[in-house]
């Protein structure tokens, strides 16, 4: 049985990477989805589809728009999601995901360091799952295929 892991997260650092070879080395069969990786393809994607905007924050709609609509189908057909904060990034994308998955019943893990306990305490209540690392992720991921 494969099963759809929707990567929620900021697209800054090679986490998604990290997340992938665990489960390779795991062997867990998933298939993994998620937002636009490229920033300047994301950015851009409205205008090109749908043309020169009039200004910036027309081209923010456009382009959120699409990235939405990315968003939304691979989250409907995920089968989990993952959403990464990390200390650096500022994180509204993540949390505007990670609460669209818990709008949809959807089965989510939050990865965050201890020092965003506070911040993301609500998010983490209404969680399945919140640890603090990626490996924890995957051990938890890992758990649904033990059989004794």
């Amino acid at each position: 049985m494969e099963f759809i892991v929707y990567l929620a997260g900021e697209i800054h650092t090679n986490w998604r990477e990290e997340v992938k070879e665990k489960a390779k080395s795991l062997k867990l069969p998933f298939k993994f989805v998620g937002p636009m990786e490229d920033h300047d393809r994301s950015d851009n994607i409205g205008e090109e589809i749908l043309g020169k905007q009039a200004d910036s924050i027309a081209k923010d709609h456009v382009a959120s728009d699409i990235n939405n609509f990315r968003t939304s189908v691979f989250m409907n057909k995920a089968d989990v999601v993952i959403a990464l904060f990390g200390e650096k990034y500022k994180q509204w994308n993540t949390a505007m995901d990670a609460s669209s998955a818990i709008a949809k019943g959807k089965p989510l893990i939050i990865i965050r360091p201890k020092s965003l306990h506070h911040p993301l305490k609500e998010l983490s209540n209404k969680a399945n799952i919140t640890v603090e690392t990626v490996n924890q992720a995957m051990k938890a991921l890992s758990y649904l295929f033990e059989t004794s």
